[in-house]
């Protein structure tokens, strides 16, 4: 395999485990190689620090108070995917949230889904048993899936139910009686009382375990009998084959290539059938660890060979972009601005349209959603005043790219060693022609030239797949 084949292949591990990187990273990855670079990604050295807080951007007027917009924690998150030394994890943490969907629609109260965020960072890539337990507990989800109003003598539904349906075994897995069973024993798991709204904000919410309002009957519940609380239920749904499937399908789904929609699974079987199998083998082996799932999966044939085989979600469209381009390595002052940028290509990030996430693959895809993704990625990448950008033009300069042919495929490269049909080819290479050789002695005209085609490339259906 030659150097350019490497780079190629970390590029495509990037952007899958991480939000892409920049070249100083691919050459450092290309020193290491391929399979230490997975180990680093899934144990990053103890001084790797996860993405910067803008703290100081709390003194905007939008930021008094986080208990009600998005907002602060939109741009927070997506400076967090900028600026990681952990990419891995934070791509996880994006999985879960996409997985275990809350929003900050009905839970009013930013700063609780950004300690769900904590909280996905810290047990995302350990234990996917512990993780369920953390979950159960955590106030966001309590409170979005009423398991506050779930009490011995009145059992609310909706936790047990979702966490059987979405969370773990998938549908047709389980009965209506296995979902009041499961319900019964997460009476109890509630969160505290807490103070009124205080001026600049919300205090916080605290996980509480009721006892006096825990229903300790005996249950039934997919085969086997107890006084079971939540965490027997889990230690029963950990074990049921359909979990390491259902969670495994949405790992490829989300790592390696496009499934069909999940409402779907019981009827359509897996894209790829033998790879799902070898991930459901490492994950149940392994005692439901992620690390060894996504171990596997990173290394495996199927995924160095799923290469654009995925659409890229609206999240890795801007956090990929503003990581090529070079910007936000600071909290400059217009960072609030891209909080909201996933949302304009249908993917509000911290409040996801219900309980099931988002519909991903083709599904991100529409008239509007294509537009406001190909402007924000050209209005970028043609913008040479960012420190990627001329970065770039910088490195086809020193390698003398002089011919169109030369330029397109430098801008392939530099926008991930991009691979495109023959027509689109075609129609690029035409653009490039029309202009002629570059002129490097002027400086600024070649730029725009770099700036143009940078920009082109980003607006292919090409571009669209990750």
């Amino acid at each position: 395999m030659s150097n350019k084949e490497d780079v190629a292949l970390l590029a495509h591990l990037m952007r899958r485990a991480g939000f892409g990187a920049t070249k100083e990273e691919l050459a450092r990855y290309t020193e290491m190689g391929y399979e230490a670079t997975v180990d680093e990604l899934i144990d990053p050295p103890e001084d790797r620090q996860s993405g910067k807080t803008a703290m100081l951007l709390r003194y905007l007027p939008g930021c008094l108070l986080p208990g009600g917009t998005p907002t602060p924690g939109q741009y927070n998150w997506m400076y967090h995917m900028i600026t990681t030394q952990r990419p891995l994890e934070e791509k996880v943490a994006l999985f879960w949230h996409h997985v275990f969907a809350t929003g900050n629609a009905k839970v009013d109260n930013c700063d609780q889904m950004l300690e769900q965020l904590t909280m996905f960072r810290k047990y995302g890539m350990g234990n996917y048993r512990e993780m369920l337990v953390q979950l159960s507990k955590n106030p966001a989800m309590i409170f979005w899936l009423d398991n506050n109003e779930n009490h011995r003598d009145a059992v609310n539904e909706n936790w047990g139910r979702e966490l059987l349906e979405l969370f773990s075994m998938g549908v047709s897995n389980y009965t209506e009686v296995d979902v009041r069973e499961a319900s019964r024993a997460f009476t109890g798991w509630t969160i505290m009382p807490k103070l009124p709204r205080q001026p600049f904000g919300r205090f916080p919410w605290r996980y509480e375990y009721l006892g006096e309002d825990h229903d300790d009957g005996e249950k039934t519940f997919l085969g086997y009998t107890g006084n079971f609380n939540g965490e027997d239920i889990i230690d029963i749904i950990v074990k049921e084959p359909a979990t390491a499937r259902f969670i495994c399908r949405h790992l490829y789904n989300f790592f390696v290539a496009d499934e069909v929609q999940v409402p779907a699974w019981t009827i359509e079987p897996a894209r790829d059938e033998e790879a799902l199998d070898m991930m459901v083998t490492a994950f149940e082996e392994s005692g439901y660890e992620m690390k060894a799932v996504l171990r596997l999966m990173l290394n495996s044939d199927f995924f160095k060979n799923a290469r654009f085989a995925k659409i890229k979600s609206p999240a890795e469209v801007v956090a990929s972009t503003l990581k090529l381009v070079g910007a936000y390595k600071t909290p400059e002052p217009t960072l609030p601005s891209i909080g909201s940028e996933p949302g304009y290509m249908g993917q509000a990030l911290l409040d996801p349209p219900s309980v099931e996430g988002w519909y991903t693959g083709s599904e991100w895809i529409n008239s509007g959603s294509l537009l406001a993704r190909i402007n924000f990625v050209a209005d970028r990448v043609a913008n040479t005043s960012f420190p990627g950008v001329r970065s770039i033009i910088g490195d086809m300069k020193a390698a003398g790219v002089t011919s169109p042919e030369e330029l397109l495929e430098a801008s392939l490269e530099h926008m991930g060693f991009l691979e495109i049909g023959d027509e689109t080819r075609q129609q690029l290479l035409d653009h490039a022609k029309a202009e002629g050789n570059m002129d490097w002695s002027n400086e600024e005209a070649s730029g725009t030239r770099v700036g143009e085609m940078l920009a082109l490339v980003g607006a292919t259906t090409e571009y669209q797949f990750g």
